[in-house]
């Protein structure tokens, strides 16, 4: 899998993970999703990703 694959993978692992949270939990959980939405907004437009630069030290495709 190449960089933009892993990234969605962890993006959509974050989500569904910080909501189930958030309902069965605690909804604090809930703060996460929205910083990963904010992180997904924000590298739309910039193209840049702090996980897409840890994805390639640790040798994902580009």
């Amino acid at each position: 899998m190449n960089v933009e694959r892993y990234l969605r993978l962890i993006a959509g692992t974050f989500v569904l993970v910080s909501v189930l949270l958030g309902v069965y939990h605690s909804p604090s959980w809930f703060l996460l999703t929205g910083f990963v939405a904010l992180n997904l907004i924000q590298s739309a437009f910039t193209n840049w990703c702090p996980m897409m630069t840890f994805l390639r030290k640790m040798g994902a495709k580009g």
